[in-house]
């Protein structure tokens, strides 16, 4: 098996310096959780890690799509796509992607006093799926968010900050049916097309076909097609690529991702055909957007 430790198309990450962690540890508020390191691998092939001597970090790892696995305590599990697992600190581990469907992961390494409440919990597979509740863009978001207040320097501010999002960030998973239920609109529950642009956008990152997002609503796909196309004006693979170009222009217009990092972000690997998507629905070319004055 070939192994690969780093440099995929479209990564992220960021390690924070031995003086800022040694800083949170002292600190009142972030000594009890805070990241040590945070990153973002698209598409990761023959990605493999393998620790035989601890480190003093609990690893975090949240597959959104394709397959992986770990081992720890001589026990190997297998991850799918939607769900999350946290290698426990002080333990030899290993983990890695599927050779044939590589994973998409966001991973954290992190430490404090509450670290191994949270780990507890998930030493095996957690399943997250998508439903009409499950906020996973926003869980998402909020991962964008503490990468991007630690991309800004480590200001004691930034730090704390990112310390308390990380502190929401896991409650949301630990938590997960309380986290669903607070922004809940039952009013919405039973509608199709709110269900499935719902389930669009809670899988930007993801290449839905048609098939798949008519299975979601239990419809079959030429009925759900007719009665999406009816309700929004748009066949359903058209509205799904006006979101993703809709977050596209979000991550151009406010953080300082690549294009093509941006790419692997709402699930479009190649450079050159999310390009002529861009430009369909804008109007202009994605690097001239980034240029444009707003407001």
């Amino acid at each position: 098996m070939i192994k690969r430790k780093d440099g995929f198309n479209g990564e992220r990450a960021l390690v924070l310096p031995l003086s800022v962690v040694q800083e949170m540890e002292k600190d009142a508020l972030s000594s009890v959780l805070h990241i040590t390191d945070i990153g973002y691998y698209p598409k990761a092939l023959h990605h493999f890690r393998e620790r035989t001597e601890p480190i003093s970090q609990f690893v975090f790892i949240y597959c959104i799509e394709g397959a992986g696995w770990f081992r720890t305590n001589e026990q190997e599990y297998a991850v799918k796509a939607n769900q999350y697992f946290i290698l426990p600190a002080g333990i030899p581990h290993a983990y890695g992607s599927d050779e044939n469907i590589p994973w998409t992961i966001y991973w954290i390494h992190f430490k404090g006093k509450l670290a191994s409440y949270f780990a507890k919990q998930a030493n095996r597979p957690i399943e997250i799926k998508p439903s009409i509740q499950s906020r996973i863009s926003n869980r998402n978001d909020l991962f964008e968010e503490i990468f991007r207040t630690l991309e800004m320097g480590y200001s004691h501010e930034n730090l704390l900050y990112a310390c308390s999002a990380f502190h929401y960030y896991l409650g949301s998973l630990r938590y997960l049916q309380q986290y669903r239920e607070a922004a809940h609109d039952e009013s919405d529950s039973n509608d199709i097309v709110t269900a499935a642009i719902h389930y669009m956008k809670e899988n930007l990152e993801k290449r839905l076909t048609l098939a798949d997002l008519a299975a979601h609503t239990g419809y079959s796909p030429s009925h759900f097609s007719v009665l999406f196309s009816k309700r929004t004006g748009y066949a359903p693979l058209t509205y799904f690529n006006q979101l993703k170009i809709q977050q596209a222009c979000q991550l151009l217009d406010f953080t300082d991702m690549k294009i093509n990092q941006i790419c692997f972000k709402i699930g479009i690997e190649d450079t050159y055909y999310f390009s002529r998507l861009f430009s369909k629905v804008m109007g202009i070319p994605p690097r001239e957007y980034k240029k444009q004055k707003k407001g």
